[in-house]
């Protein structure tokens, strides 16, 4: 068992909530990814067992949300919007000038582990293009300087 049992009655208190346990999916998902950092195969089958589910519909919801890494990557995830609103609002050249300041590409995590990087489709903040979601926290309206100021403080 890898998924602690505190995270586990969690979620089993919210799959209590549903007339389907598969309905806490992306609850456990986010949660199950807040603990390990990443949903792997063997936390994917732990998750089956409490949802209900066959590991294959895990797997198939974690390779659809792409705020659901499969993976581990960086202790910090770091991602600049880049639909319209955002790139309308200067996103790109903001994702260029991030990428040159921690010294990496998008889908990149740094040699100590500290930030992986990417970028997103959307992440509905329209509003308050151009944005920054770093470790599920929304910073809009960001520029260069206050991008900045958020990475250089994440340790």
């Amino acid at each position: 068992m890898v998924i602690s049992s505190a995270l586990r009655a969690e979620i089993e208190a919210e799959c209590a909530r549903f007339p389907l346990a598969r309905g806490a999916m992306l609850f456990a998902l986010h949660r199950v990814q807040a603990e390990h950092g990443a949903v792997t195969p063997e936390l994917a089958v732990e998750l089956s067992e409490l949802l209900e589910v066959r590991p294959i519909e895990v797997l198939e919801v974690v390779s659809f949300y792409n705020m659901i890494d499969a993976s581990p990557g960086g202790r910090h995830r770091v991602r600049v919007c880049t639909n319209l609103s955002c790139s309308l609002a200067g996103a790109r050249s903001l994702l260029r000038d991030v990428e040159e300041h921690l010294g990496l590409e998008c889908g990149q995590t740094s040699d100590d582990g500290r930030i992986n990087l990417g970028r997103e489709e959307c992440l509905g903040a329209c509003g308050g293009a151009p944005m920054l979601w770093i470790d599920d926290a929304y910073h809009e309206c960001i520029d260069l300087e206050r991008a900045r100021e958020l990475l250089d403080g994440l340790e």
